[in-house]
């Protein structure tokens, strides 16, 4: 196949995979390399992106602020989910992939370019997530993924392969594992994280600081939202990428948002990762207190029993997916009457609802009260009771 393809666009983080990846492609399949570098957020700098690429060989290296798209069009609608993955993983990297794809696959069209490139290994979710969105796009697009390819098995033989190229890379011997970081979060794998009964070095966090070094003193804060979208911080309203990183900047110095887990990857395999995501958390725990006052019990009950599937489809890569999308219609219009502000304390790793109000609140304090009313007829939960027990005691009945 090497003959046949003239040109790749290459999704290029300038890390080290895909800086090795950009040398790979031009010596392997002699053809042009196109970059293409998604700026969402991450804590490396993106001023040096271009530069490394065109350095490393690259004919034309696109660099492209999509922090807005990202977090209006991806996180946004995710979160109106409250969408987690087996309980504790809030997706960071999972809801990053078909955003990248997308305008890879649209850059690879601008550029007349036969064929895409990514650097996710063949052990991981990312080729499914990247490669389901290419096929999504264009059916008969080319797919060059050289961890399924090459004899570099390690990363420890891509920092010989850099070096001896003179490629410079962030990943050193002494800090082996991989990141991945944007707007929503910053993950952590592979390396001294493999072992599973290996606590994480408190010096790779970069987003949080340790609860234990977090300040002593707890802070409040409002978040208001609009039709289930958080859209002011204090009163302050933010577009969606100021929101995040507000909430970010606040989760973070109050150590909030460390997540150690073990998931179990699309390909089958278990895989231990160490995610930091200081402003989603704060965004789910406030959104779902948001639900709690203004969504019906049976929608919110049955909106609820669809977040294991909406956040497999997410997690496996299917964002562009029919069922995908079928079932954001569904939750979006749950999100109509989600408006209003809730009050949260942020403390040494925790975040606490401590109060929430809206205009569209089901809450009716004359029914809920534990005083004296004159709406509710405490007598007829009598009849109730009798009728759903009413299976109960004929099953009964019947067995003696």
């Amino acid at each position: 196949m090497t003959d046949k393809i003239k040109k790749v666009v290459l999704a290029y983080s300038g890390g080290l995979d895909t800086s090795v990846i950009l040398k790979w492609l031009i010596e392997t399949y002699k053809c042009e390399v196109v970059t293409f570098s998604a700026d969402l957020g991450q804590p490396d700098p993106m001023a040096y992106v271009e530069q490394n690429a065109l350095r490393t060989g690259a004919k034309k290296a696109y660099v492209e602020d999509l922090k807005e798209e990202f977090v209006r069009d991806y996180v946004f609608p995710m979160f109106r989910a409250n969408t987690i993955y087996e309980g504790e993983y809030l997706l960071g990297t999972s809801i990053a992939r078909p955003l990248i794809a997308k305008r890879q696959m649209e850059i690879a069209k601008i550029e007349g370019a036969d064929a895409v490139s990514h650097g996710a290994t063949g052990k991981g979710n990312d080729q499914v997530r990247f490669e389901l969105t290419y096929f999504s796009m264009d059916p008969q697009i080319k797919i060059v993924a050289p961890w399924r390819e090459w004899d570099l098995t390690s990363r420890t033989a891509l920092m010989e392969f850099a070096k001896k190229h003179g490629i410079r890379v962030p990943t050193t011997p002494s800090k082996p594992y991989s990141m991945d970081g944007n707007l929503l979060h910053i993950s952590y794998e592979g390396g001294i994280l493999e072992d599973p009964w290996a606590a994480p070095p408190d010096d790779i966090f970069q987003l949080t600081v340790s609860p234990q070094q977090a300040p002593d003193a707890p802070e409040i804060v409002e978040i208001t939202f609009t039709q289930g979208n958080p859209t002011a911080v204090n009163g302050k309203e933010l577009s969606p990428a100021k929101m995040l990183a507000e909430l970010n900047r606040l989760g973070g110095k109050h150590g909030i948002g460390r997540v150690d887990l073990v998931e179990n990857r699309f390909v089958g395999m278990k895989s231990r990762g160490v995610y930091e995501t200081p402003g989603g958390t704060i965004l789910r725990k406030a959104h779902m207190a948001m639900e709690s006052i203004t969504l019906d019990r049976e929608v919110h009950h049955l909106r609820d029993s669809l977040i294991p599937k909406f956040a497999s489809l997410i997690y496996n890569g299917f964002w562009f997916s029919p069922e995908r999308r079928l079932l954001q219609n569904m939750i979006d219009d749950t999100q109509r009457n989600v408006s209003g502000v809730v009050r949260v304390k942020l403390y040494k790793g925790s975040v606490t609802v401590t109060g929430r109000k809206s205009e569209h609140s089901l809450y009716s304090e004359a029914h809920a009260t534990f005083e004296g009313d004159a709406v509710y007829r405490q007598k007829d939960a009598e009849g109730f009771i009798r009728l759903n027990a009413l299976r109960l005691r004929i099953q009964k009945l019947m067995n003696r």
